[in-house]
Formats: structure tokens, sequence, C-alpha cells
């Protein structure tokens, strides 16, 4: 079993009630880690650690190219302890191997493209007349709060990260309690790669106490918060009251729309892939499938022919689908499946734990079809493999199914007429439309993020760094 610390200006520390949490491998439910549960009292002194670092000249006079050396030098050392990287994030969050490393390879171009991008924050000139010259730049924020979920620690924790700090910001991070192991391990390395003291610290513990007291810090300038749409309501709140800055990603209800003249093979490996990637519990999952009529049952029953084939078991197992990361998150799936039934759902595959496997934390992959759209089944997030199917007889019916849900992250669209794609994209309320294809490799070069109550705000991408910085205008009088 790991005994880990946290990370505060540089030291290890315990809390400051010397209080811990343990980690579960939910695969097996044994104790993998302890680590610090921390206070209020432990998180002002992360901030003020993080705004003494901002204001030093080591980092806030640092040369932008020397800083985006600084990201580079992460990637390689991500790169270069890929396999205890995935390893750990199996092991602490259920997923399988080969997509733990996959994780580690886009946690690594994160701090590569940003890096890249370091000393490329440019300003504007502005014309207003001959006696003056106007200009923009932008500039970091100061300290940036990063309250990370447990589906994808390490890759979510180094997607706002990176480019925070490639902007100039100071951080502190909350990693989720039920994973916090890798973001500790990113840390760790953060000393190697060279970065001053106080610009990464990592406060872990519960959200309701570490997480609250982070969101609602006066002394913190930017939030950036991962994660359900009640919890995000109340960070932003928080927000509020102090007047910060943020960026909010809460999540989706996220369609793939299936025309009769796609490529159904593909469409249905998509289909299924999309929504068994890390057991469901992914913001940008497909969870509801809508199919034009003409193809609706021979593609269900291509559907179910590929999810007979699914593997399921331990992550390091390597299999298609590891188990879901907790107790609690698996009861979630248990009560909707209740729900289901008192709606008067067709559960038509799945909809119950997997029994006799090494822990009791592994669901099957679900197929429900809902009395309709209206249902809870169809409208909220159950982050768990539970998809809800539709069907449509027209392109504008297929757009009300897609846009009937208060989300907006994620849409798919298979067809070989690009008229009728472009004429969905471009009136589908979505963050992000894949046309034919579905996710683009994890896409870090593309920003990313939702309408409505998946939030706003953009992260990956250029588009991002506007999210860490903030403009100052600057106007001078030129005497003639």
């Amino acid at each position: 079993m790991l005994n880990l610390k946290m990370f505060i200006n540089g030291d290890w520390v315990n809390s400051s009630t010397n209080e811990v949490i343990q980690s579960i491998n939910p695969a097996n439910m044994n104790v993998i880690a302890e680590f610090p549960r921390g206070t209020k009292e432990d998180i002002n002194t992360a901030v003020l650690a993080a705004r003494e670092a901002f204001n030093s000249t080591e980092w806030r006079e640092m040369v932008y190219a020397e800083r985006g050396r600084l990201l580079l030098r992460m990637a390689d050392l991500i790169k270069e302890n890929k396999e205890e990287l995935a390893k750990l994030e199996t092991e602490d969050m259920g997923k399988p191997l080969s997509q733990a490393m996959i994780d580690v390879d886009v946690a690594a171009r994160y701090f590569e493209y940003f890096g890249g991008a370091a000393d490329k924050i440019l300003g504007e000139t502005i014309p207003i007349n001959s006696d003056i010259l106007d200009y923009t730049v932008r500039e970091p924020f100061g300290v940036t709060a990063h309250i990370v979920p447990w589906n994808y620690p390490l890759q979510m924790t180094a997607r706002s990260l990176a480019p925070a700090l490639a902007s100039g910001n100071t951080t502190v991070i909350k990693p989720a309690e039920d994973t916090s192991i890798t973001t500790l391990r990113l840390a760790e390395l953060s000393q190697e790669a060279g970065f001053p003291t106080g610009v990464i610290n990592v406060v872990t513990g519960y959200g309701a106490e570490a997480g609250s007291a982070l969101s609602s810090n006066p002394n913190i300038d930017h939030i950036t918060f991962t994660g359900s749409v009640p919890t995000g309501s109340q960070v932003m709140k928080n927000a509020a009251e102090n007047i910060k800055s943020l960026t909010l990603e809460l999540g989706g209800k996220s369609p793939n729309i299936v025309f009769e003249d796609a490529d159904l093979e593909e469409a249905a490996q998509w289909a299924v892939k999309t929504l068994i990637q890390n057991s469901g519990q992914t913001c940008t999952a497909s969870t509801r499938l809508i199919i034009e009529n003409s193809v609706k049952d021979s593609f269900l029953d291509r559907v179910n022919e590929i999810m007979d084939n699914v593997t399921i078991g331990p992550g390091l197992e390597n299999p298609d689908m590891g188990p879901i990361v907790s107790e609690k998150q698996i009861k979630n799936l248990d009560d909707y499946m209740v729900v289901a039934k008192e709606e008067g759902c067709k559960i038509l595959r799945g909809g119950k734990r997997k029994e006799n496997m090494s822990s009791n934390l592994f669901f099957e992959p679900t197929i429900i079809e809902p009395p309709s759209e209206k249902s809870r089944l169809a409208q909220e997030e159950l982050f768990g493999p539970v998809v809800s199917i539709f069907s449509f007889g027209s392109k504008e019916e297929a757009l009300y199914l897609a846009n009937s849900t208060e989300y907006g992250l994620v849409t798919g669209i298979w067809t070989k007429n690009i008229d009728k794609a472009l004429w969905l994209a471009h009136r589908v309320r979505s963050g992000q439309v894949f046309i034919n294809n579905y996710g683009a490799a994890g896409g870090v070069e593309m920003p990313f993020g939702g309408q409505g109550k998946s939030g706003f705000g953009r992260e990956k991408g250029l588009e991002s760094l506007k999210h860490y910085t903030q403009v100052k205008n600057i106007a001078i009088k030129i005497n003639k």
C-alpha cells in the first residue's frame, strides 16, 4: 500500500488534522493507498504558496520560451514513466490498462502542445488615430484552482494544468477523493522537471471539504471545474461570492444520430466503443442512440452482436471494459434501473451488475428503450454503460430528439450525405460535432466544452489559452 502526502510549496506534507483517506482498487476492493484528508487550512496554505510563487521574480519574469521548455520536460517525464503511470491509473480507477496507456499519452501531449504555445500568446494592435499607439497584451490571471474529476484523473489534470502554466499562472489542484494517486505522481514529476517552488500545489481530500474551500477561497483568481451539474452550480455560486472567473464542464447526454445511408457497420462499432469506454464513465459518452426508422432493428441487431463480444474484467487484465469506480457510483446505476422499470422503459439488454466477478462493481452493457424522450433515462446523465435508443423519420425529427435534453456537449452524425450532416451540425446544440467519427483520438488540439447545462468555457486547443489569460489594453499618446 502506498502512503502518500500532499504537495504544498515544494514539500510533501500531511493534512493539518493528520486524517487520511483510503484509495480502493474497484476491481478487487483492495486498499492500494492512503493520502491526506485536506482541510480548509491546507487549502489556504496552498493558495498562499501559489500566490507567493506568482509574485516571485523567478516565475513571473521567466522567459516565455523557458516556461515552455519546462512543460516540454514534463511531457518527456510523463512518457518516460508511462507504464508506471498507466498501472497506477488502472488500479486506482479501474479502467482497462490499454485505455490508461492512452490517457498517459494524451497527458503528455497536453504538455507538449501547450509547451510549444507558451511563447506564442499574442496581443493585438488597434488603430485609433495617428496620435495613439493602442495595443493589448494577454496576462495570466494569477492563481488558478483546478478541481479534477475521478474518471480521467491524469488526463484531466494535464488538460487544465498545462495551459494554465503555459499562460504564466500558478496552480492549486484538488483531485477527486476516489482517484488522487496519479495527480500526486504528476506533482512529483514537476519537481524533477524543475518548476519553481509553489507553482504547482496538490491538496487531496473530499470535495465537500477541500474542494469547497478551494472554490470559495477569495485569494484565487480563476476556477476550472469538471463534474456534476449540482456540484458545478455550487462552485459557480462560490465563485460569484468572490467575483472570480471560471470554466465549467458539467457532463452530457450525447447523441449518436444514425441515418440509413451511413456506413452502418462502422457506426455500430463506434456506438458500442463510445458507450463502453471507461465503463461509460465519460462525459462525452454517446448515451443516446437516435436511429432512422428504416434501419433501427437491423442496426440494433448489429450493436447487440458487438456487445456479445465485449470482454469485462479487472483493468490489469486489459479487457474491453473494467469495473465502475465505486459502490456509490454503481448504486446510482442500480437506482436508475429501478426508475427505468417504473417509467415503463424496455430494458433490451443488461440492466444489472455482472455476477461472478472479482468484485461487485461490474455492470453489464445496457440498452434501454424509453417510452418518451422526456424519460429520466433519456434526460439525465447516468455515468455508466447505459444507452437509450430512439428512432426518427426525418432530419427535423432527429434534430428535435438530439436537442431534447438540457445538455449540449458532443454529437455524432453518421451519414454519407454531407448536406444532411451539415444541416444538422449547424443546428444541433452541442459544443463539438463529429461527422462519421466520434472523438478524433482525444483531440488535444480541438476546443472542447459545452452548451446549456454542459457548462461554458473551453478546454483544449489554443482557444483554452483565452480562458487562462485576461486582456489588458495599453494606449500610448505620441507627442508630435
